[in-house]
């Protein structure tokens, strides 16, 4: 069946404000798909903590029997295999979400369209999903700063998630569309509000 709404691929680098870009997004109508979310969702599943806890231990099992989400990053960015095993668990289950969440809302007179957040867009192949792609650029001055006040996050967590994603100009360079979001909130959304226009037009 072919689709009715355009999918907006999201990208940038890591604190850039790509959540801030998808606010935009769904202020404009847009349902915005979080694969952090998801991701957030889908840990929580008791049949993928029980997985967790075999193959790591109490450790990864908060006080509150949630997941704790530091000593996975500790485990998988430590390890490769060990990150490619959790991608292989959680994977597909967060592709079956969002494939639901689309079909959702296909019909949907009041969704313009869908825009897919995702921090590995191209690492996990989720741009083959999406007609185009936006990215979100910040100085990395900017990107520091606003990690370090909502994560808490050192120079050095910065470069050591970084070191599993694509440079930053590769994903430029694949984007249609680029964000700037160096200056303060109210210069995002018209730069939104316009790139939304335009992928609306071009399929008019």
């Amino acid at each position: 069946m072919a689709r009715t709404k355009p999918i907006i691929g999201l990208c940038g680098a890591i604190g850039a404000g790509k959540s801030e870009a998808a606010a935009a997004f769904e202020r404009e109508g847009c349902l915005v798909i979080s694969s952090d979310r998801l991701n957030h969702e889908i840990l929580r599943l008791p049949k993928v903590l029980k997985t967790l806890h075999r193959w790591w231990g109490q450790r990864v099992i908060a006080p509150d029997g949630g997941p704790d989400r530091q000593e996975i990053a500790n485990t998988v960015f430590a390890d490769p295999r060990q990150k490619q095993r959790l991608e292989s668990l959680v994977y597909p289950l967060i592709a079956q979400r969002r494939a639901a969440m689309i079909r959702a809302v296909e019909n949907s007179s009041a969704v313009k369209a869908i825009v897919i957040d995702s921090p590995l867009l191209f690492e996990s192949n989720l741009d083959r999903e999406c007609d185009t792609i936006v990215f979100v650029e910040a100085d990395e001055a900017d990107r520091l700063r606003r990690l370090q006040q909502e994560r808490g996050w050192s120079t050095e967590e910065l470069r050591r998630r970084e070191n599993w994603q694509l440079a930053l100009n590769h994903k430029r360079s694949r984007a249609q569309f680029v964000v700037d979001n160096n200056g303060p909130a109210e210069k995002l959304r018209p730069q939104v509000a316009d790139i939304l226009k335009t992928i609306l037009a071009q399929r008019l």
